[in-house]
């Protein structure tokens, strides 16, 4: 029986999230997945879908709504693979007893607040040059590592080179199995 997966989308869920496809893509075979979309976890229908409205719904409410919702979805322990918004729902969810067997999270935006970490086995990913990450000071204090890649801003769990690796790793923390390289298509 596969291992279960639980994908939380960033802000904007499936609104501007077809990249989430080729996460599904590499990792449908191996997990059962179960797909949130952030905005619908935190109950937003907002009218206008501006970056500032959404974020700010989210930290007017919408991120603690989300947990809820989480905490009252996921019973049994799983695996979680998160994104900017998300990863903090995930967070803050396993801070109040999620069961998590390992969150991979990337670019989670608000964990910088927390002055704590849940007691669950987590990678934390970020884009080197994304402004929204917690900062040394703070990873030093919670006691984190962060993986730090080089030459990327926060949305890179959108790109298809991270999205390999973060499947990859993912992957190989649960099973032997790994994902075959793609085959080049030779000039002719």
């Amino acid at each position: 029986m596969a291992e279960k997966l639980v994908i939380v989308s960033d802000m904007w869920g499936t609104k501007k999230g077809l990249w989430i496809t080729s996460y599904l893509g590499y990792l449908q075979q191996y997990f059962d997945i179960t797909f949130y979309d952030s905005q619908q976890l935190a109950n937003l229908d907002l009218p206008v879908q501006t970056g500032k409205n959404v974020h700010e719904a989210f930290i007017n409410g919408g991120i603690d709504t989300a947990v809820a919702h989480l905490l009252k979805k996921e019973k049994t322990p799983c695996y979680y693979l998160a994104f900017s918004t998300g990863g903090t729902i995930v967070w803050k969810a396993a801070l109040k007893g999620l069961k998590v067997k390992s969150l991979f999270s990337v670019s989670a935006t608000r964990i910088r607040l927390q002055e704590e970490k849940p007691n669950v086995p987590f990678h934390l990913i970020y884009g080197e040059k994304d402004i929204n990450k917690p900062s040394d000071t703070w990873a030093n204090k919670v006691d984190v590592e962060l993986d730090l890649i080089p030459n990327y801003g926060h949305t890179l769990y959108t790109d298809e080179k991270i999205i390999k690796d973060v499947c990859l790793s993912l992957l190989k923390q649960v099973t032997t199995i790994s994902i075959p390289e793609p085959v080049e298509k030779k000039a002719v």
